[in-house]
């Protein structure tokens, strides 16, 4: 399949050191993302699109998100930038949730343990209906690609 994700990078420059939580959800991340994604590029002012699979670069530079995007080769075929405003709550309170999950795998029985990972898996969901929605026009992805991604601008804006 040529419609997906074979690569990805993530720039780390000027990024606060990762809790080993949040290392843990960006390894798992990127392994599901590359197991298994769809990533397309839509047909832009009548130029025909590189066919995939596409090495992806994920960075945040001058509070904007970036996505960098090259041929499995490394051949470059576009970058866009996203404004992170409409990231900014469901990130915040997806930390939160975080924040809560794994304090209570620590200390909570498995029904309140549940309880909470059902709200995460809530505000997973929103912000992965963020990104397909900032993404229209840019990048087709299906919803479970997004949530995969959205980790990953999660771990961007750690710290």
């Amino acid at each position: 399949m040529t419609n997906r994700i074979c690569a990805i990078d993530i720039d780390e420059q000027g990024l606060a050191r990762p809790t080993p939580e949040i290392e843990q959800e960006r390894k798992v991340a990127i392994f599901d993302l590359l197991e298994d994604n769809s990533f397309a590029l839509p047909v832009r002012d009548g130029r025909e699109v590189p066919p995939g699979p596409y090495r992806l670069g994920l960075a945040i530079r001058e509070g904007r998100l970036v996505f960098d995007i090259a041929t499995e080769d490394g051949t470059k075929v576009g970058e866009f930038h996203l404004s992170l405003g409409p990231f900014r709550q469901v990130v915040k309170d997806y930390f939160q949730i975080c924040e809560s999950y794994f304090d209570a795998v620590k200390r909570l029985p498995p029904s309140q343990i549940e309880a909470i990972d059902m709200a995460r898996r809530g505000i997973h969901n929103e912000g992965a209906r963020v990104l397909q929605e900032r993404l229209e026009g840019k990048a087709d992805v299906d919803i479970d690609t997004a949530r995969r991604l959205f980790t990953l601008i999660c771990v961007l804006h750690w710290g």
